[in-house]
């Protein structure tokens, strides 16, 4: 079996963070969420894997390489457009030549991994396999019918849902996706759709069935759910101290130094992590929080947040929660006259004041 993981796409919901960053490298407790995808394919035991990219390709190449940090072959494939999930399954015909893949899109989290997905469909040599959650709102989803766990139709966002089964982003296939790919025609938004393509194996009596995933998954590609991904994440931590901590310092619950990092005369309140080289100097960092390498906090509080590399957060009064900040960010209080709010801020930014 081979691996196929989706890279493309422009992250809309995460500007202006995506304007300059591929959306699937937005860490998720100090870790780019791609690579928790990457890990998951591995751990079922498949090795060789293709990562579908688009305009962030040098990004992700940059981060991942060959794969061998993961102990994996990653072989990258171009897709000019992001014109659908099943338009991917046909540009990477050829690197899956005939062999049943697991596709996995790369901005989405899965805690238990996937690896009995991946036993399951190994040993019953089903056509088509997907992963799908109980959700509280699924007329946001795709939405999958059962009938005795077997797939009988799928829609789109549906106004009246006929189940509360949502389509997590991980799928099964074996070589007839491809043709049931170019039987579909694009959608309203011009896309060829998996859920299209999926429905075509139902209705020609492929056998298309389910898999209910235990715990959780999020799709990391709005704002609040990166930060509930982090939250999830950050609380499977266990205490591990790898940089420094001066003596009038605090540290409680499973909170994570790494390597290089200083906290000088701050308290530390976990679940959190501090990243390589970063600085905390005279700062709380509360529950949820996780500030990534070569960053400095200093005279601030923060918490329930994801701050990002090489930024710097100092002599701010008011607490930061519940935020994303993107690197290289500076945020001070200015010492200007007149006092006054002063931003510099790009598209599609929010700011929250008082």
């Amino acid at each position: 079996m081979k691996g196929l993981i989706l890279s493309g796409g422009k992250g809309t919901r995460l500007r202006p963070i995506t304007h300059t960053r591929a959306k699937q490298l937005v860490p998720v407790a100090n870790k780019p969420v791609l690579f928790y995808g990457i890990e998951a394919i591995r751990d079922s035991g498949i090795t060789d894997i293709g990562i579908v990219v688009g305009d962030t390709k040098d990004e992700i190449i940059d981060a991942v390489g060959d794969g061998s940090y993961f102990g994996v072959k990653v072989t990258y494939i171009e897709q000019e457009a992001p014109l659908g999930l099943a338009h991917a399954v046909l540009v990477a015909e050829d690197f899956l030549a005939g062999n049943p893949f697991v596709m996995y899109l790369g901005d989405n989290l899965i805690i238990n991994g996937i690896s009995p997905l991946v036993e399951e469909f190994r040993r019953n040599q089903y056509n088509a396999q997907i992963l799908l959650a109980h959700v509280p709102n699924p007329s946001q989803f795709g939405v999958a019918e059962l009938v005795e766990g077997k797939v009988v139709r799928l829609e789109e966002k549906p106004a009246e849902p006929k189940s509360d089964l949502a389509l997590v982003g991980v799928y099964m296939f074996d070589s007839n996706v491809f043709k049931a790919a170019k039987s579909i025609k694009p959608s309203d938004r011009n896309e060829l759709e998996i859920t299209d393509s999926i429905q075509w194996l139902v209705d020609q009596d492929f056998n298309v069935q389910s898999f209910v995933v235990e715990g959780w998954w999020k799709d990391t590609g709005k704002l609040e759910d990166m930060l509930e991904a982090n939250r999830m994440i950050l609380d499977t931590f266990e205490t591990r101290i790898e940089g420094k901590i001066c003596p009038r310092s605090l540290l409680e619950f499973k909170v994570v130094i790494q390597e290089g990092a200083e906290v000088e005369n701050s308290t530390i309140r976990g679940p959190a992590v501090i990243g390589k080289y970063s600085k905390v100097i005279d700062s709380y960092v509360g529950p949820f929080t996780s500030i990534y390498h070569n960053t400095v906090l200093e005279n601030c509080e923060i918490q329930h947040s994801i701050v990002l590399e090489r930024s710097r957060i100092a002599n701010i009064e008011t607490p930061i929660v519940d935020s994303l900040i993107g690197r290289n960010v500076e945020v001070t209080k200015s010492r200007l006259k007149p006092k006054a709010y002063r931003f510099m801020m790009g598209d599609s930014s929010k700011a929250g004041i008082f």
